[in-house]
């Protein structure tokens, strides 16, 4: 029913895409990070929470309409829904059945709540479209509440010392996560920009933070004693840093599970915190599915697709596409908030 072309993944029955890296008519978007939702279609389909966060980041005058989740339509004989993914706010899979056979588009995922996201709900299906940003068993994320104790006993033992904390995280997904299990206890709370442009949107929508203020260009320096900044990766060796000084920087992502991650980025800490499965979350999610057929896009993908092929008996097969996974480089709407 799916194909993989030079637009992305095409349902010719549908007559439709989903994450297409090229601009095409009909698009079904899986989330808002900006290597699934790009500019350009004529038409967007996408969960009810996405609609708003596609606005921002594309134009507002963007064609688009939203859905919730386990909503049916029907597209020429194509029964299409959506379905949680618990990557971040307003992440979906995207289910598609036509006679009979059933696909399932994951986009992005994970399994461990974070608090702000509707958890992962795993669907049934014949096949499975997948990443595998951290497909390897080296990859084994500690329990979420563990990593956010230890980023409030960091910023207050930096508080402590009369420091600053910088916290670098996803302007959309992972730095909402970061603010919500914040201890707002140890001292004030500052976001860049991209960060509060995210914040605004998804608390009209309810999601729960802790109060927080932008930073503006023109801050002054004592503004900032023993506070939390939360950035992201984009903010990184900027000249935006400085007037922090002096800082302790820290990092949120899945690649801080390695040795020598933080130190090539010159982070003080770096905490194993990510918005995509470890390798136990992606061997239940697709064990969940049923899948006999799984598509397995960026990442590892070659090394897990032959895992799957030689100890699941899974009919297991890597794709090329343009997805990204998880970066510790600025996107370009980060960039422009510098």
């Amino acid at each position: 029913m799916l194909r993989f072309d030079n637009n992305g993944i095409y349902c010719r029955q549908a007559g439709i895409y989903i994450d297409p890296w090229r601009p095409v008519d009909k698009a079904i978007i899986t989330h808002a990070h900006s290597d699934h939702a790009r500019w350009g279609n004529k038409y967007y389909l996408a969960h009810h929470d996405t609609v708003p966060l596609l606005r921002l980041r594309l134009g507002f005058d963007i064609n688009v309409e939203g859905i919730g989740y386990n909503h049916s339509i029907e597209i020429n004989g194509v029964q299409i829904s959506l379905h949680p993914a618990g990557h971040i706010p307003g992440s979906a899979q995207i289910r598609l059945e036509y006679k009979g056979e059933i696909w399932v588009v994951s986009g992005d995922y994970k399994l461990q709540h974070d608090g702000i996201s509707v958890p992962f709900e795993p669907v049934r299906c014949h096949h499975f479209i997948t990443e595998s940003t951290f497909g390897l068993p080296v990859y084994n994320f500690p329990p979420p509440q563990q990593v956010y104790d230890e980023i409030n006993e960091w910023w207050r033992n930096n508080a402590d010392l009369g420091q600053n904390s910088v916290i670098i995280g996803y302007a959309l997904g992972k730095a909402q996560r970061i603010l919500h299990h914040l201890d707002s206890g140890i001292g004030a709370i500052w976001v860049h920009g991209a960060v509060a442009n995210i914040n605004t949107v998804l608390e009209e929508q309810g999601i729960e933070l802790q109060p927080w203020q932008r930073v503006s260009p023109d801050q002054n320096k004592k503004d900032f004693n023993g506070a939390m900044i939360v950035a992201p990766p984009s903010a990184i060796g900027s000249s935006w840093l400085k007037r922090f000084e002096p800082f302790s920087l820290g990092i949120c992502s899945g690649w801080m599970q390695l040795r020598g991650a933080r130190r090539r980025r010159s982070a003080d800490r770096g905490f194993i915190m990510s918005d995509h499965c470890d390798w136990t979350q992606l061997n239940e999610a697709i064990a969940a599915t049923g899948a006999e057929h799984v598509y397995v896009t960026h990442g590892y993908k070659s090394v897990y697709a032959k895992w799957l092929r030689e100890n699941k008996g899974i009919n297991a097969t890597e794709v090329e596409t343009l997805y990204e996974g998880e970066s510790l480089e600025g996107n370009k709407e980060e960039i422009e908030e510098l």
